[in-house]
């Protein structure tokens, strides 16, 4: 059974077939780094995970990009706020590096690169010009939007009219526009501050009573790239103007993946995605998970009190097209699910490791159930990444494991080992679930310890101790900690 997935853009379930037979182009719409990551983003980042590892393990080479918005209102907003930092790209980078902390203890692949708006500036702008070049896009006081009744596909992502749609964009940029649902590819010096405001916490005290964010020069003046326009440009900079698979949440269809596809495709002419998944919405008490609501569960905190396992656990047991709750009952049963799977391979790998298994010794009821499992779990992955028709399978291993050493000894070693492989191929490296140990959570230790050693080393180069600050930097290097010095402050790599 090859792989299939269901197709946004065309409403279809639809045979996977990438522009490249032995590569994918992949891009996930990241986090807009305004605070700490919660349950809700963990649930994008972990299947779009379970996406690239089932996608290598089908032999695939993957090209995995995903992006940090740093550029926004909604991150300026908390400019002066406690300790954040007195500008945007202050905040931004706290939480960038706290959201990447946030990925590492819920072990995640790495992408192959983690772009971020600021750093494109240039390419945006570019981009941007080559849309007004093409007669797609116009200038209106220094700011510059896409004009949606020129590209006759506009709204086919989302399946709607633009003569239906209402306006875009906030109240300042309205007045500015040709049609109500045209949208901003890049704003003048001060549009949107009224959008700053609006994210201000009236109950917070803050430090810089107008925060402003950073601006850059273009043929238009001073101003900021639009929000839209950002994922175009990084994903065309580091992929191709075509890619494979976009990846977003389900919220992001209208306008801002609907305005991705107009704006890419009038800029190059050709299709930028083939393949659109959309990972529904993480739900609490009836309404989406999210850091305005203030409903939310950190990822920090959930790691800490449940463990990396149970975290996946739970995010994976509903498929991500399917709509998913958060309750104190949802997060009980991942807890029973994965007591059960790392009890039957842990009990597995004793007996196997134990005098008592045979070689002699055939259960055909185990041997049975992992041939099952080995054709159950690829048939689920490959019907459009289902997690949880995946996990059944895992589960159903998991009473015959048990099924059979409650039976007592001698074991069937053959069978136990296959079983064993099989939870360790399927549940570990595809999963990405961590037998024996929690290896997120190590890795969070790892890197808190880290930095202790580099602020002892920065209080070692502001006392002038030069050489002491240089031997914790290859005492580091000595366990394979590779440390660079910015203009920033240090920044490291765990090996």
């Amino acid at each position: 059974m090859t792989l299939s997935v269901t197709n946004t853009l065309t409403g279809e379930r639809e045979p996977f077939e990438p522009q490249d037979p032995d590569s994918v182009l992949l891009y996930y719409c990241g986090l807009t780094v305004s605070d700490f990551a919660h349950l809700g983003h963990a649930r994008g980042w972990v299947h779009v995970d379970v996406m690239h590892r089932w996608l290598e393990h089908l032999g695939y080479d993957v090209h995995h990009v995903e992006n940090f918005t740093d550029v926004n209102e909604k991150i300026t907003a908390r400019v002066g706020e406690d300790d954040l930092g007195d500008s945007e790209s202050e905040v931004a980078r706290r939480f960038v590096g706290e959201t990447i902390r946030d990925m590492r203890s819920l072990n995640l692949r790495r992408a192959e690169v983690y772009p971020r708006v600021s750093e494109h500036v240039p390419e945006i702008v570019d981009l941007v010009e080559t849309l007004i070049e093409k007669g797609y896009a116009y200038e209106a006081d220094g700011s510059v939007y896409f004009d949606v009744t020129t590209f006759d596909d506009y709204g086919k992502l989302s399946n709607q009219r633009v003569e239906e749609m209402e306006a875009q964009g906030a109240d300042d940029e309205r007045s500015e526009k040709r049609h109500p649902a045209d949208f901003a590819l890049w704003k003048a010096d001060g549009v949107g501050e009224d959008a700053v405001e609006e994210h201000r916490d009236p109950d917070v005290e803050y430090a810089v009573d107008h925060p402003t964010g950073g601006t850059w020069d273009s043929p238009w003046g001073e101003g900021r790239p639009g929000w839209h326009i950002e994922c175009s440009a990084m994903s065309m900079t580091h992929l191709d103007e075509t890619i494979d698979v976009h990846v977003g949440g389900q919220d992001l269809v209208f306008p801002h993946h609907e305005n991705e596809v107009a704006q890419s495709e009038a800029a190059t002419g050709q299709q930028f995605a083939r393949y659109w998944l959309h990972v529904r919405l993480l739900e609490t008490e009836g309404e989406k998970m999210s850091s305005s609501l203030q409903n939310f569960f950190t990822v920090r905190d959930a790691v800490a009190e449940l463990g990396t396992n149970v975290v996946r656990m739970f995010l994976l047991s509903t498929a991500y097209d399917s709509p998913q709750t958060y309750s104190d009952g949802t997060v009980s049963e991942a807890e029973d699910r994965w007591e059960r799977l790392s009890g039957a391979y842990d009990r597995a790998v004793d007996a196997l490791d134990s005098p008592d298994a045979g070689s002699k010794v055939a259960d055909d009821d185990l041997r049975t159930a992992v041939d099952e499992v080995r054709e159950a779990f690829p048939a689920a992955m490959n019907d459009n990444f289902n997690t949880r028709r995946a996990l059944a399978a895992l589960l159903d291993l998991v009473t015959a494991v048990n099924r059979h050493l409650d039976g007592g000894d001698p074991y069937d070693y053959v069978g136990l080992r296959r079983a064993v492989e099989t939870f360790d191929e399927f549940g570990g490296d595809v999963l990405g679930f961590a037998f024996g140990g929690e290896t997120g959570g190590d890795v969070r230790i790892a890197e808190d310890l880290v930095e202790l050693v580099l602020d002892v080393r920065e209080r070692e180069r502001e006392a002038g101790n030069y050489e002491r600050a240089d031997e914790l930097r290859d005492e580091l290097a000595a366990v394979g900690v590779e440390v660079q010095d910015t203009d920033d402050g240090p920044e490291f790599h765990l090996p």
